[in-house]
């Protein structure tokens, strides 16, 4: 019970730092996007903090495995098409959102955006809904 709270808690710190130490929002979406559009080397260095927010998303997770002994998840069961879908229809959201969970939901409503309300609602139920779904045909 103590590592989900740990998870929010490290999640809600590193959004609030972000703010304040260079006055950018933690939506994850967005850092990806701009990470890969540079166009220029001045560009590149201007998203040096995407990069390095990408790259510690990245090795936080055998770090974090190394201290603290929490089991590796198993394999998905999945099928490759319900991914590759699931992600292409992820993706939609975000663009149709302009954003995604972490920019609406952990950034935006601390700031109380009406935008990110609606968004974060939506979110939620579209999760409700799919995971009803997925289980009335499993069944």
């Amino acid at each position: 019970m103590l590592y989900p709270i740990l998870g929010g808690l490290l999640i809600g710190l590193s959004a609030t730092a972000l703010m304040l130490l260079i006055g950018r929002i933690a939506g994850a979406s967005g850092i990806f996007f701009h990470a890969f559009s540079f166009t220029t080397t001045e560009k590149f260095k201007e998203d040096a903090w995407r990069w390095a927010f990408l790259l510690g998303t990245i090795i936080i997770v055998p770090v974090v495995h190394f201290f603290l002994p929490i089991a590796v998840p198993d394999k998905p069961n999945g099928s490759l098409v319900l991914v590759i879908t699931s992600g292409l229809l992820v993706g939609a959201g975000v663009g149709l959102s302009s954003g995604c969970t972490s920019g609406h939901g952990i950034c935006g409503l601390p700031r109380f955006s009406l935008r990110s309300l609606i968004a974060t609602v939506i979110f939620m139920l579209s999760g409700m809904i799919t995971v009803a779904l997925v289980q009335a045909f499993q069944s």
